[in-house]
């Protein structure tokens, strides 16, 4: 789906008017007409108050354009209910839930998660720890939390 017609289905998934949204995220009612007209696109800082106020990530709204990756551990954020947020509640698209919740991060340093992953992560290879290891810890280098 377009970003126009994501924001027009969420709106009347919300049982909303075009005049009602407006008042929620402070703009005009013809701004929202023009949203779902694919005419204009929301700015910025009105894409985070339709984000609140729907319960979806912004990626999301925009009708998922990129495939987000947590930061810390690499997992694909395939659906808005694995992305993490913030203390406000607003979405951080950058981390899972299990790495990041409530303005803190799970693992204090990259051999913590190294651990979890070496103790919970399937084997299928039957690879020695130490291997795994170092294979995990090739792929975590390349993330943005741990440069």
């Amino acid at each position: 789906m377009s970003t126009c017609e994501i924001l027009k289905d969420l709106r009347e998934r919300h049982n909303l008017t075009q005049e009602e949204l407006a008042g929620r995220v402070l703009v005009t009612r013809q701004a929202v007409s023009r949203w779902e007209t694919g005419e204009t696109q929301p700015n910025t800082e009105t894409l985070k108050l339709l984000s609140r106020e729907y319960g979806v990530s912004i990626n999301t709204l925009l009708g998922s354009p990129r495939q987000l990756i947590c930061q810390c551990c690499g997992m694909p954020l395939n659906e808005d209910e694995m992305i993490s947020r913030e203390p406000d509640g607003s979405f951080n698209e950058d981390y899972c839930k299990w790495c990041y919740a409530d303005g803190k991060f799970t693992y204090a340093t990259k051999d913590a998660l190294l651990s979890f992953l070496i103790e919970h992560m399937p084997d299928p290879e039957g690879l020695p720890a130490e291997q795994r290891r170092d294979r995990y810890d090739g792929w975590l280098s390349q993330l943005k939390h741990w440069q």
